[in-house]
């Protein structure tokens, strides 16, 4: 009894074996290898600013021909050469971009209507009448944007605003997810013309607020290109689609320096390699 039991567990795990070995075989779905090559070649930081969930589906997209690997931003000009080098391909040229706050009102040009107590953080704040500064729309300053990055490209002024370092900043959007306020976006590096604000109270009563606030006088828009700057909602906004018009004198008569013309190194596009330069 023992010895036929013994048999017929034998011979059905032998069965089941043949079975899934012919089932392995008949579904195995082919990988190229140098899907792993190429992931270990990226960052690791599954950050998304590529627009894909992580570095594996970005390497299986790179193999595959449907993406260039200077869509990577987080890698530097040397690796995206050497990525572009083994697949024999160019590597493409990829125009920075980088996370824009669109609120100056730090806490010395800004008012405080009152006095927040709570965990400190911006969500939480919100949460609790909106926090506690004068501008419903104003950054909070309790630094959620710098804990969310994790590139260490954000960190706090003194006065409790956020400062973006292009260099370090890769477009992740953590900090852009982070702001509960919203006032993060994610902008073209060489896009000149920004506004540095999302007050949405028409005039100059917005000024008891916050010094540096947009009070939609229409300046700017009357001295950019047609079409250009608008302030209809309530703050200016830029018409990025028109950006090759805009010049300088858009902002020269702010009255608050709300709107703003960046410059110098603020402007550098991400370094392309094309696979013959790379080698």
């Amino acid at each position: 009894m023992i010895l036929q039991a013994i048999l017929i567990l034998g011979g059905t795990g032998l069965v089941f074996a043949i079975f899934i070995a012919a089932a392995n075989k008949k579904l195995k779905v082919w990988e190229d290898p140098r899907i792993d090559v190429v992931s270990a070649m990226l960052p690791q930081a599954n950050c998304g600013a590529c627009g894909l969930p992580g570095c594996r589906a970005f390497a299986e997209k790179a193999v595959g021909g449907e993406i260039q690997p200077s869509k990577c931003t987080v890698s530097n000009a040397e690796r995206i050469g050497e990525i572009a080098h083994f697949l024999g391909v160019d590597a493409g040229q990829a125009v920075k971009r980088v996370a824009r706050l669109a609120c100056a009102g730090g806490s010395n040009v800004a008012m405080q209507r009152a006095e927040y107590r709570g965990l400190n953080t911006c969500e939480a704040a919100t949460a609790v009448a909106g926090g506690g500064k004068g501008c419903a729309w104003g950054c909070l300053g309790f630094a959620d944007c710098e804990r969310a990055c994790t590139f260490g490209a954000i960190s706090m002024t003194a006065e409790g605003l956020p400062v973006v370092d292009v260099e370090k900043c890769t477009a992740c959007n953590d900090c852009v997810v982070a702001c509960p306020k919203q006032l993060f976006s994610l902008q073209v590096l060489d896009h000149a013309l920004f506004v540095q604000c999302k007050n949405l109270v028409h005039g100059d009563g917005v000024l008891e607020q916050c010094t540096v606030a947009c009070t939609t006088c229409g300046k700017c828009a009357l001295d950019a290109a047609p079409g250009l700057i608008s302030v209809a909602s309530g703050v200016a906004v830029i018409n990025y689609d028109k950006i090759a018009e805009a010049e300088e004198s858009a902002t020269e008569r702010c009255p608050t320096g709300a709107i703003l013309w960046l410059r110098g190194a603020q402007f550098a596009r991400v370094p392309a390699l094309s696979s013959s330069e790379a080698a």
